[in-house]
């Protein structure tokens, strides 16, 4: 059976003994769950569900986004669910399932249940195009999927005047006792004429960035700052708030929209205190303010 790596060999793997530490860590330590990201109070689903020309992007929570390029409406890694294993939602998804307009592409960046989410996907509306990581597609058509492609890194595809390229992340997967890494992790990369926009899914802080950069020009990336804490525990897989500054400043790319944090509690640290560590050290970099694209739930960048 075909098992996946990361770039550098690189392996996210942690013993029993890891994982007693961590949970005897986390028991000592007292974190507010009470203060959350806040929901947009100007929410603009009417013009997005009407909007077929154009560019936009609309934080639903954690990694899912609504983005609209080219007149197509794409959506990654879309969850909806509201408990993930034993732990409830911590904040309501932006915008309602029931208020997307229909989908024509949905990409995955790897198999994990807060990334990939089959009830989900069973809600969508239209009957969109699936891209994923390849050692995925059995599964979707296993479910009953038949608009499944299955890519490998720094492939490519064409779809009405976009490409979309696959390209590394360093991570790891599971759905099951038997199944880890038997399929592939990554990121996702759009590219039209107007500009280019980079969903890096979920990684830790890796070289591939510098490769990526010298591939591509980035005007908007979507960077994961949660998940971190702690970080002996989790730096492999999940990257920190003043990593993802630093692999932003690698990329040089124009706008910066943080992601995957504040929904669910998948690490030790909150919604509030990664973006506190992400402003702190945007400020320490001395990265120009306009540059940051922090979004409410439900919030458009149009």
């Amino acid at each position: 059976m075909q098992r996946y790596t990361n770039l550098d060999n690189v392996t996210s793997s942690k013993s029993f003994k890891d994982m007693k530490k961590w949970q005897k860590e986390r028991r000592k330590k007292v974190k507010d769950l009470t203060v959350n990201i806040e929901q947009c109070p100007a929410k603009r689903v009417s013009e997005i569900t009407e909007n077929r020309s154009r560019t936009s992007y609309t934080w639903i929570g954690h990694s899912s986004f609504l983005i609209q390029l080219n007149g197509l409406n794409i959506l990654t890694d879309p969850v909806w669910a509201k408990r993930m294993g034993f732990e409830r939602r911590l904040t309501e998804p932006g915008i309602s399932l029931a208020a997307l307009p229909e989908i024509d592409l949905v990409v995955i960046s790897h198999g994990h249940y807060d990334h990939l989410d089959f009830p989900t996907l069973k809600k969508l509306k239209g009957a969109p195009h699936y891209l994923v990581p390849v050692g995925l597609k059995s599964l979707f058509t296993k479910k009953g999927y038949q608009k499944v492609t299955e890519m490998s890194w720094w492939e490519s595809t064409e779809l009405e005047g976009i490409t979309i390229h696959f390209v590394p992340a360093q991570h790891w997967t599971r759905r099951s006792l038997t199944d880890i890494n038997t399929s592939h992790w990554g990121g996702w990369i759009f590219q039209s004429q107007q500009e280019t926009l980079y969903f890096v899914g979920d990684t830790g802080y890796f070289s591939g960035f510098k490769q990526i950069a010298e591939r591509f020009t980035i005007d908007t990336v979507f960077m994961p700052i949660g998940a971190y804490e702690p970080e002996w525990f989790m730096a492999d897989a999940h990257i920190s708030p003043e990593d993802s500054v630093k692999a932003f400043i690698e990329l040089k790319a124009n706008h910066f929209v943080p992601m995957h944090y504040g929904a669910y509690r998948l690490a030790d640290d909150t919604g509030p205190e990664a973006l506190e560590r992400l402003y702190q050290e945007w400020e320490n970099q001395q990265l120009p303010k306009e540059q940051l694209k922090v979004l409410l739930l439900g919030g458009t960048v149009m």
